[in-house]
């Protein structure tokens, strides 16, 4: 999920949320709402004048996988099918082939050929939008959504928060974003662990590194899966992994990337604490705590390292992660239980770094600067801002995908249990797109139920725990910054992994990190920190 609830990109993407959305549909009566989570309920109709609803518009979008494993095209989503018949608008989607959507985007912009409506997670974009704006490349929105988004409109005067993530420093509102609703939304990735194996060796859920340490050890030494070998692997250590939660490195208060300390930005990698976190990582992977393939294990390998009753932690989703594995597992192995461990401190109370997305990440709809009728364009995208957009974006259509039960919008079968044998995520994408982005505001009320195990609600809970502060907000760099820092980045990242592993792996002594950051420093880190703390600082003087 949230990658793709980055986004969930990546961005993309989470902290844990709970406040109650829009639980009605049409005129039904709805329960109290909690304030400032609300999608507007204005008519499009009664508030955008006379404007009418686009005749038909075309529409550039990555295809998410688990919609591409069933259908070709968004326009078969139920959901926008709907939409059609609601609107009267019929819409052309225009899908990149699946891993090469950045390329398609980069030469989509350079040609100026452009559909209507692109959507898109524009933090990524070599540009920013103020510079797509003055290359006519796409439009300002701020006047449009004052005047023919009434819904928007409203849950951003509902949510001031919201207004300023999506606002560039030069005072753009230039997509239709996607929003996450509530607190619950925003931590999906975290450390979990074999509770099953804890268990057995009447092992307390570790709260420090040390703890981790005597945990790991155990699960080394003492058989717990049961098979009379030495074969069992305690942690499954991922560059990836660490950049998306910072687990372990967190406990020293730092990233592994940019992270923004009291509004001053820093490089983890080059403070001397990063020094202490591969210390001890090299430590555990020279006594066998760490996976000693981790480097070249694929998904398919760590999944059977997972599932064959190895590998006794590692980072992962609630979805993808927990409700998976102990589906794949459980038939083999009947006691498999994965549960979220709290990020460990360097000492018993820290709050170290966790995984947290912000609200607004930069994924959202934006309107083509050769649109023709860009009035009609908001008011239509407009729509699912409002209730009757809301239920259907988030939960698609009532009685077949979703039934309201006591003002909730309980999923059926069709989602829960899918006749087909379709996995809860692909059924959603049938009806829905709340299971990864668009121009929405996710409702909690999605996640509760993906949430199919106590396992998972817990898991979220309990990584939601971990400091937040230091995550980094959606600046924007200008064009200027970016190129000047962008290949300045590639090159410091390449570097940077390729030590980091052969810190962990013993290939390069623990005595050469000084010489690390010093040829870090020498790629040009300090202009690429400079560039960002101008942008952090565009960011917090908005309005």
């Amino acid at each position: 999920m949230v990658k793709n609830m980055k986004m969930l990109t990546s961005s993309v993407i989470a902290t844990s949320m709970l406040a109650v959305l829009i639980a009605g549909c049409g005129g039904k009566e709805e329960p109290k709402k909690e304030a400032g989570t609300t999608p507007g309920n204005t008519s499009g109709a009664a508030a955008s004048g006379d404007v009418k609803y686009p005749g038909s518009l075309t529409y550039w979008v990555s295809l998410n996988g688990n919609a591409g494993a069933t259908m070709k095209s968004y326009g078969e989503i139920a959901a926008y099918k709907e939409l059609e018949k609601r609107t009267g608008t019929k819409v052309e989607f225009q899908h990149p082939p699946t891993g090469q959507e950045k390329d398609q985007f980069n030469l989509m912009i350079a040609s100026g050929k452009l559909p209507d409506v692109i959507e898109y997670t524009w933090a990524s974009a070599p540009k920013g939008a103020d510079s797509l704006i003055k290359e006519k490349r796409i439009i300002r929105l701020n006047e449009l959504i004052d005047k023919y988004a009434p819904n928007l409109s409203k849950v951003l005067k509902d949510n001031p928060e919201f207004r300023k993530l999506i606002t560039t420093d030069e005072g753009n509102i230039y997509v239709m974003p996607f929003l996450l609703g509530d607190e619950m939304l925003k931590v999906v990735h975290g450390p979990v662990l074999r509770k099953d194996w804890l268990d057995k060796l009447n092992l307390k859920m570790p709260q420090t590194i040390s703890d981790w340490e005597t945990v790991l050890t155990a699960f080394r030494d003492q058989d717990p899966n049961g098979n009379g070998k030495k074969d069992e692997i305690p942690y499954y250590f991922s560059i990836a992994d660490l950049d998306t939660n910072h687990l372990f490195l967190g406990a020293w208060g730092i990233a592994s990337d940019f992270y923004n300390e009291n509004g001053k930005i820093k490089y983890g990698p080059i403070e001397p604490q990063f020094k202490e976190f591969l210390t001890t990582m090299a430590k555990w992977y020279k006594d066998g705590l760490i996976d000693k393939d981790y480097a070249t294990t694929d998904a398919k390998l760590k999944d059977a390292k997972v599932t064959n009753n190895q590998l006794g932690s590692l980072s992962t989703y609630p979805g993808s992660g927990i409700s998976r594995y102990t589906t794949l597992a459980q038939p083999t192995t009947p006691s498999f239980k994965l549960v979220g461990a709290p990020y460990p401190g360097l000492k018993a109370g820290d709050k170290p770094l966790g995984q947290y997305t912000m609200p607004f990440t930069g994924v959202g709809a934006a309107i083509s600067a050769t649109a023709k009728n860009p009035e009609q364009i908001i008011k239509w995208l407009d729509y699912k801002y409002g209730q009757e957009g809301h239920m259907l974006f988030n939960f698609g259509i009532e009685g077949e995908s979703y039934k309201m039960e006591n003002g909730y919008p309980k999923y059926t079968d069709l989602i829960m249990n899918n006749p087909d044998k379709l996995p809860i995520t692909q059924a959603m994408a049938k009806y829905f797109i709340a299971s990864w982005s668009g121009p929405i505001v996710q409702d909690k009320r999605y996640i509760e139920q993906y949430f199919t195990m106590p396992e998972q609600r817990e898991a979220a809970l309990t990584w939601a725990k971990a400091e937040h502060s230091k995550t980094m907000p959606p600046i924007t760099l200008t064009a200027e910054e970016s190129s000047k820092t962008s290949s300045i980045m590639n090159d410091v990242k390449t570097y940077r992994d390729e030590m980091i592993n052969k810190f962990i792996m013993g290939s390069e002594p623990i005595a050469n990190f000084d010489k690390f950051v010093q040829t870090i420093k020498s790629m040009g880190i300090d202009d690429a920190i400079k560039a960002r703390q101008a942008a952090l600082d565009r960011f917090n003087n908005r309005k």
